[in-house]
């Protein structure tokens, strides 16, 4: 019964999560923390900061560790399969429409006013994901942590795993101290 929901839940938010990883991760999220419960909040923050230092796509690389954790090797291929497939079959559906009428301006449009909508997606899975580190280390040195990677990424052009990775560093360090 678990392969058949790891179908269901990676299909769904797949075949909806217009425009790739952005758009997938909130709906990936949906179906894995709330709704099926296969990671908490924080195991699913800690999977996506690992995922996002990788190189590959994240929805990928989501869909093997929560297929692993859940249903084994069978569950990475079932995850995987779920992922990949509505991407590639609307791919190959879309690009044909798309050429036919490129020109529309109903495409334009579609393709326009959906970015507002994914852009929120993200600004709701940023608060969702931020409240774990605010409980945990403090409002202020969350907030101080997401400046400096805004500003080692916008201004100073590092590349985000670089970023994940001090973050990862620091936490380590930080927690040893503790100790």
């Amino acid at each position: 019964m678990e392969w058949i929901q790891l179908i269901i839940g990676f299909f769904i938010a797949n075949l909806l999560g217009y425009g790739g990883g952005p758009s997938s991760i909130p709906l990936m999220y949906e179906e894995i923390v709330p709704h099926y419960h296969w990671l908490s909040d924080g195991e699913f923050s800690n999977m996506l900061a690992l995922g996002n230092a990788l190189p590959g796509p994240i929805a990928t690389k989501v869909a093997a560790y929560v297929g692993f954790e859940i249903y084994g090797w069978i569950g990475v291929i079932v995850a995987l399969l779920a992922t990949v497939l509505p991407s590639a079959a609307a791919l190959i559906v879309l690009l044909r429409v798309l050429q036919k009428y490129r020109q529309s301006n109903v495409v334009k449009g579609m393709t326009l006013l959906v970015q507002p909508v994914i852009a929120i997606m993200m600004v709701v899975l940023t608060w969702q994901m931020g409240k774990g580190p605010a409980a945990s280390i403090g409002i202020w040195q969350t907030l101080i942590i997401a400046a400096i990677a805004f500003w080692a990424m916008e201004r100073r052009k590092i590349h985000p795993a670089l970023v994940i990775l001090a973050a990862f560093v620091y936490g380590g360090l930080v927690l040893a101290h503790s100790m």
